[in-house]
């Protein structure tokens, strides 16, 4: 997985976030163990991606989990990982305050989706995509008392419903702050009214 530097602070040895460096390639033992997708960051196929393949989740879908994914990295790993094709925004130049509160705002809304969904499905969530856990290593993990077919095909379908449900969460969500927006600006409009 290749990860720039945003910050300055390195993780303890017990987060489950990797360490900052300038660049973070797999070994050539990690490639011939795994497959990855994608050049710039390369990435473990997930399980997200095994859904959408399989068809049980939709695209959207495998796209709100790739945007908790990221939120979760930078609020609690404090980098952001960029395309190659990103472009800087000249615009905006973070300091240290600006920086935190951009951070704060993406574990805001991971302890939404948590709140929302329930700690079981943040657990699933971390397991799926800030682990990189197969079906069977977490189906192993969740029912140890099932067999390792029975356990990978119960969290399949866990996950895939899981994914669901964030999916419709974070329209919601959006429809609801599109809501607020139009309530302020009505509001705002109606005080700045002349009088007769």
């Amino acid at each position: 997985m290749a990860i720039r530097k945003s910050g300055t602070r390195r993780p303890s040895s017990h987060s489950p976030c990797p360490p900052l460096m300038a660049e973070i390639t797999p070994t050539p033992e990690r490639l011939a163990r795994s497959e990855f997708v994608g050049t710039h960051p390369m990435r473990v196929r997930r399980t997200v991606q095994a859904l959408l393949n399989a068809g049980d989740i939709t695209q959207s879908a495998a796209d709100a989990a790739e945007r908790w994914y990221q939120d979760y990295v930078f609020g609690y790993c404090d980098y952001k990982e960029f395309s190659q094709d990103h472009r800087t925004s000249t615009l905006t130049k973070h300091d240290a305050v600006s920086w935190q509160m951009v951070r704060g705002k993406a574990v805001a809304r991971i302890t939404s989706v948590r709140e929302a969904l329930g700690l079981c499905a943040h657990q699933r969530l971390r397991m799926m995509l800030v682990d990189e856990l197969s079906f069977r290593a977490m189906g192993a993990a969740l029912f140890p008392q099932l067999s390792a077919s029975s356990a990978q095909r119960k969290i399949a379908a866990q996950c895939a419903l899981l994914l669901e449900q964030l999916e419709a969460f974070e329209e919601n969500a959006r429809k609801a702050a599109k809501q607020a927006r139009m309530a302020r600006k009505a509001a705002a409009s109606a005080t700045t009214l002349p009088s007769p």
